[in-house]
């Protein structure tokens, strides 16, 4: 069984390296996107002990239908391949179901399909079309940022999307399974789009924003360390990959979202800027040389790629192995 899960966990990595997400409209985290986009605005408006209290209704029954979701599917395929071919189909047929849904948790080529988008626009000289793609993939307004901005503005996001899209997913299969990831899917959507970053969410998205901090303390912590590992294995500045991280990685508003990315930007020599908010690093940004923004952006894409491999090889697979070994079952 074990060998299964962590197969499981390679296949469904394996799949989104090779063809990315499917569209819109067949994805889960976009059916998620829609739930609470129908239920957030029916608790919204009523005061705000009552927008809490609806928060917290709306996040735990979108992810506890995500979670159920999740859980069903593979068993009801299996359960029919059963009665058709036998027990070794349907495991097979199980674990392939359960790859493909685990592969709709995690968006490495999509993360890198917008980054190198804005390297593209920015090899161009088009900073207006750079501002309007890094704009898909952060919640900052991108209208007036200059190229060293757009520049680190991708770098955090794809630091950013390691942990919400790859090892996040990933940690949470290896603890509860495929409830596990879709839950946190679930959180991680609910607060990208009501976490009280404004006075209309302010309340109504409070729960979001608290349940994907606790969740997200651990994933983004290890996320950190394993890209240190990263760094050494491309060859990069390892040492100051950990020493960045361990100096700058609180200096965020979130209190997790600065680790990766501080890892990041030492590991690539890169400095990451939010204006007004916090500067993270001791290189520069250097879009005014396109070449050079163009390496920056690919190296923190190879980054994200290797820490994702090996945080299923020395996070993923032994915690599945423990937990096991432990009696940890339930899920299974």
């Amino acid at each position: 069984m074990v060998a299964e899960y962590v197969a499981v966990v390679a296949l469904a990595l394996a799949l989104d390296l090779a063809l990315g997400d499917p569209r819109n409209r067949y994805h889960p985290t976009a059916w998620i996107g829609g739930a609470l986009a129908r239920l957030v605005p029916a608790v919204s408006g009523r005061g705000a002990g009552a927008e809490r209290a609806g928060g917290i209704l709306v996040v735990a029954a979108v992810a506890a239908a995500a979670a159920a979701a999740a859980a069903a599917l593979p068993h009801a395929l299996g359960l029919g391949i059963s009665l058709l071919a036998g027990g070794w189909a349907a495991a097979l047929a199980s674990a392939a179901a359960g790859a493909v849904l685990l592969k709709t948790t995690v968006a490495v080529r999509g993360m890198e399909r917008h980054a190198a988008a804005v390297a593209d626009s920015l090899d161009r000289g088009d900073l207006d079309a750079a501002r309007a793609g890094l704009s898909a993939i952060v919640k900052r307004d991108t209208a007036d940022l200059d190229g060293d901005h757009v520049v680190s503005g991708v770098i955090e996001s794809v630091s950013e999307n390691t942990v919400d899209g790859v090892t996040g997913p990933l940690l949470y299969y290896a603890a509860l399974g495929l409830p596990g990831a879709f839950a946190y899917r679930a959180v991680n959507t609910a607060d990208s789009m009501i976490g009280y970053r404004t006075a209309m969410f302010r309340d109504v998205g409070w729960f979001a924003a608290r349940c994907d901090t606790v969740l997200n303390y651990a994933p983004a912590r290890l996320t950190g360390l394993v890209m240190v590992l990263s760094a050494a294995v491309l060859g990069r500045d390892w040492r100051a990959s950990y020493r960045v991280m361990v100096r700058d990685g609180g200096k965020t508003e979130s209190p997790n979202a600065g680790y990766a990315m501080a890892a990041m930007a030492g590991a690539i020599g890169a400095r990451l800027e939010k204006a007004g908010h916090y500067r993270l690093g001791d290189g520069a940004c250097a879009a005014a040389a396109p070449a050079s923004a163009r390496g920056q952006i690919e190296s923190a894409v190879s980054m994200m790629k290797v820490t994702s491999v090996l945080f299923s090889l020395l996070v993923a697979a032994p915690a599945i192995a423990a937990l096991s070994a432990a009696g940890w079952r339930w899920w299974w």
